[in-house]
């Protein structure tokens, strides 16, 4: 379905079932919105976070203006869900994009589903992505939707990792339109498209939403020598690249909000950031082969159980920090619980858009969590991730209390997780009663979401499924702007890393 169609069709939706609830905003002057997404980024990976080391300026100065939560989750321990959330406000399984996805996979994000910006289209928002984008696997193809299909007028992305690396990627898609080999470095370029969108294509009139999803620090990792070199003392090159690999992502940031202050919007601005999943890898690098990308896998969880595809802590806690001014306290700290699939009500909500409720909707508004005050939550919060380690399958967490599920649902750990926070102490045998509770909601949220959800799908691919070849990319140019390129493009070689 063309985007034209489907947008016009979502409207008339809006207006003839009734089957909505929307909390208005002062509609003289609507919001703005970014939501800036990094990949791969740990819990303690900025400076913001503790890091001892990563230099993250324009982050660490961001959430001074703004508030940073100490307990903001994922909504799953791999990438394409976690964004898939994040534009439904819907857990994974619920909405479809069950597992990460390679090319040539029959999973998608579902033109069925109701996505952030083509709910505020008919409000008048601009929509635009940059980055990555992650939620098909046949991209830039009509065999699945793409993101005009789901509410955006400018889009320019790849469909999973910046190819061949960060560095000079070629695998860019700009509106349906191959564009080329490309100079620079991932997360700046991804920035950059975003900054001339708003200065050369927005209307100033008109209020946008913009997501922004960085590639960055994700393998494989190159990063800008210029970046590496505030790490000189640090002997291991891999360390070098990783921690100027956050660097440079800071660097973007930085770059693009400095944009949005140029531009006068700083004020009327909500902007995000926040992170798909923990850190890749185990933290240790790969000493034998210093040079190699498994050497360049040193995120930190902050301490924190697990890692990237866990459902433990390190899995899913990730940074979260959110600016706006007048409306939130700056210097603020919460400890409230928020998760990705909260962006979608929040956003909704402040834009004065209808929030449906002919669907399960998971997330919740933020906003009171921006002020330290709890978030009455219909739905718990919940995770599953299809790789994750057999024991620590899937999770949920009310209140204090988390519990973690194995894979066939038969063995419970239980934490009381506002002062366990490292999950060190399995209260499932002290506590049968409390573990019998969780246990009975858990099996309910469970049920609910393979009810609602296309089963068929992970029925069909038990174990994640093998990967299916997707269609090869022709040679492709840009002849725009900075981007004038007569250099043949390779874009079939398109990296599979997960």
């Amino acid at each position: 379905m063309r985007p034209v169609l489907h947008t016009a069709l979502i409207a008339l939706l809006l207006l003839l079932t009734h089957a909505w609830q929307a909390t208005p905003c002062d509609a003289a002057d609507p919001p703005n919105f970014i939501v800036f997404l990094a990949d791969d980024l740990g819990w303690g990976d900025l400076g913001c976070y503790g890091h001892p080391k990563i230099q993250t300026p324009n982050l660490d100065q961001f959430a001074s203006e703004g508030v940073r939560f100490t307990q903001a989750y994922a909504a799953c321990g791999v990438c394409s869900p976690s964004r898939s959330s994040i534009l439904t406000g819907r857990t994974p399984y619920r909405n479809g994009v069950w597992r990460w996805l390679p090319v040539g996979n029959p999973a998608h994000l579902r033109e069925s589903e109701v996505t952030i910006p083509e709910s505020l289209q008919p409000l008048g928002y601009q929509t635009m992505h940059s980055g990555k984008w992650h939620l098909n696997g046949y991209f830039n193809s009509d065999e699945q939707p793409q993101p005009d299909d789901h509410g955006y007028d400018w889009w320019f992305a790849t469909q999973n990792n910046a190819s061949p690396s960060h560095k000079d990627p070629i695998n860019f898609v700009r509106n349906r339109k191959e564009v080329g080999p490309l100079k620079g470095f991932s997360a700046p370029l991804v920035a950059e498209e975003a900054s001339r969108w708003l200065k050369q294509q927005r209307d100033p009139e008109r209020p946008f939403f913009i997501t922004v999803w960085t590639h960055e620090p994700h393998l494989p990792i190159e990063s800008d020598p210029k970046f590496q070199q505030l790490y000189s003392e640090i002997e291991n090159p891999g360390v070098r690249q990783h921690h100027g690999n956050v660097t440079q992502l800071d660097h973007a940031f930085g770059n693009l909000m400095k944009t949005v202050d140029e531009l006068g919007l700083r004020d009327n601005t909500f902007v995000i950031f926040t992170s798909d999943n923990g850190p890749e890898g185990s933290g240790k690098g790969n000493l034998r082969k210093p040079e190699s990308q498994q050497n360049r896998t040193w995120g930190s969880t902050g301490g924190l159980r697990g890692r990237k595809r866990d459902s433990h802590e390190g899995g899913i806690r990730v940074p979260g920090i959110v600016r706006w001014p007048g409306k939130i306290q700056p210097g603020t700290v919460s400890e409230v619980p928020i998760i990705g699939s909260d962006i979608f009500t929040t956003v909704l909500q402040i834009a004065g858009a209808p929030v449906p409720t002919d669907r399960t909707i998971d997330g919740v508004n933020l906003l009171p969590a921006c002020e330290g005050k709890s978030l009455d939550r219909p739905v718990p919060l919940f995770w599953r991730t299809h790789i994750a380690p057999p024991a620590s399958h899937a999770a949920m967490r009310i209140g204090q209390w988390k519990i973690v599920a194995d894979q066939k649902l038969e063995k419970f750990q239980l934490y009381q997780i506002a002062t366990d926070w490292k999950e060190e102490h399995d209260l499932a045998d002290e506590m049968p009663e409390k573990l019998a509770e969780m246990k009975a909601k858990f099996l309910e949220v469970w049920e609910g979401v393979e009810n609602e959800g296309p089963k068929q799908w992970w029925i069909n691919q038990p174990d994640g499924g093998k990967r299916k070849p997707g269609p090869k990319l022709s040679d492709g140019t840009d002849a725009t702007g900075i981007y004038a390129k007569k250099t043949k493009s390779e874009f079939s070689k398109i990296t599979r890393v997960k």
